[in-house]
């Protein structure tokens, strides 16, 4: 299926602006040009915080009834790193050997273009309107903190009565080709530091200090020696890993007075961010065993595991990736954390996008052949979708 609208264009337009987090740099300007002219309801907001940056986002819907399909994805990108490493300049868009060289072009600028496209391909074929509703939600802090965007826009949007059936979103989900694999839910995260206090003091003197290193390291030894499960039918088993140690002390003749370690688990559907907190201060006081003072304190924007059961749903995108590629895509939930753990909370949510493994890379990178592709199924998902008997 050709489309009318070139994503590959649109994706060297966007990879242009250096939207680098939480620069918007013009790339939701651009994006709501675009679809203000084909009929779109255009809506620019950006969110504040005390701490973190200010970020502008972007909520674009055409159609007043249901079903309602939204789009979700991010303009932000990761920093480019060193310039001089890459080929060919990180913004410049280069268009080198059937591919095109850039930040984002695969986490997510690619992906953007090619469902727009796929959309003003759709509705150029249908009159102008689609049968029921199509939006973006389009985020500039993705790659960031994640406060001032895709939730507070959700936020923003229910506020306004703004009511979603089901999302897709753009994230990078294919480990070799394009068809390989959709997200059906991601695993809950939880971060913290794991702090022990004892009593500083000279080394020479150990019997008048308490040295919290050797307590931290039991504590941790045991927590990890433990396992929290064996995983379950969509996910992997729950791990938890120790990322860093730190007692702040730069003299090798005193014992300090506290010792820190970081930690973070990825979690299945065997648990929940309250149950594992219980467990691990739990944990942490039995390996203590009274000989030592211990606290735990969380980090911000840890989020609970979720998954979109298999269904009508994720059947239409499972044969519109079927019809285009040939390809039966694996249903996942691996990975990090996405913008799904905020969609989730309004509708069913899948992810597919592009194949992953230059992004955030020099050279980061994506065939032309791969945008084409996506925008293939990105549109036979549309035309299923709103097709016939098409309430959800």
């Amino acid at each position: 299926m050709k489309s009318l609208h070139d994503p590959v264009a649109l994706a060297r337009d966007l990879i242009r602006f250096p939207s680098v987090t939480p620069q918007e740099a013009g790339a939701l300007a651009f994006l709501a040009g675009r679809l203000q002219a084909a009929g779109f309801s255009v809506h620019r907001e950006t969110f504040s915080e005390a701490g973190t940056p200010d970020v502008e986002n972007l909520y674009a819907r055409i159609g007043d009834s249901g079903p309602h399909l939204v789009f979700a994805g991010h303009t932000d990108v990761v920093p480019p790193g060193d310039e001089a490493a890459w080929t060919h300049r990180p913004f410049e868009a280069a268009l080198a050997n059937d591919q095109v060289y850039g930040r984002g072009a695969v986490d997510m600028k690619g992906a953007i273009a090619s469902f727009v496209a796929a959309v003003l391909d759709h509705l150029s074929e249908n009159g102008g309107k689609p049968r029921g509703s199509i939006s973006f939600l389009i985020t500039g802090d993705e790659e960031g903190p994640g406060v001032n965007g895709t939730k507070k826009l959700l936020e923003w949007a229910k506020a306004r009565s703004e009511t979603f059936d089901h999302c897709v979103l753009g994230e990078p989900t294919n480990p070799e080709k394009v068809g390989d694999m959709i997200k059906i839910g991601r695993r809950g995260s939880l971060s913290g530091t794991l702090t022990v206090s004892g009593k500083q003091g000279h080394v020479a003197y150990p019997h008048l200090a308490d040295n919290p290193i050797r307590y931290l390291v039991r504590i941790m030894s045991e927590m990890m020696a433990e396992t929290l499960d064996l995983g379950t039918e969509h996910f992997d088993a729950s791990n938890l890993e120790f990322t860093s140690v730190d007692v702040g002390n730069r003299a090798t003749n005193v014992i300090p007075g506290e010792a820190s370690a970081r930690f973070n688990i990825r979690f299945n559907d065997r648990h929940t961010l309250k149950s594992l907190k219980e467990w691990i201060e739990t944990r942490a006081t039995q390996a203590a065993r009274g000989d030592v003072v211990c606290r735990v304190d969380y980090a911000q924007g840890n989020s609970e595991s979720f998954i979109t059961q298999p269904g009508e749903f994720v059947n239409i995108i499972i044969d519109a990736i079927r019809d285009v590629t040939g390809r039966a895509p694996a249903l996942s939930t691996s990975g990090g954390t996405s913008d799904a753990r905020f969609i989730k909370n309004y509708c069913p949510v899948i992810e597919f996008g592009l194949v992953g493994q230059t992004m955030h890379q020099v050279d980061e990178r994506v065939p032309t052949a791969d945008l084409i592709t996506l925008t293939a199924v990105y549109r036979r998902i549309l035309d299923r979708y709103f097709g016939d008997g098409a309430e959800r």
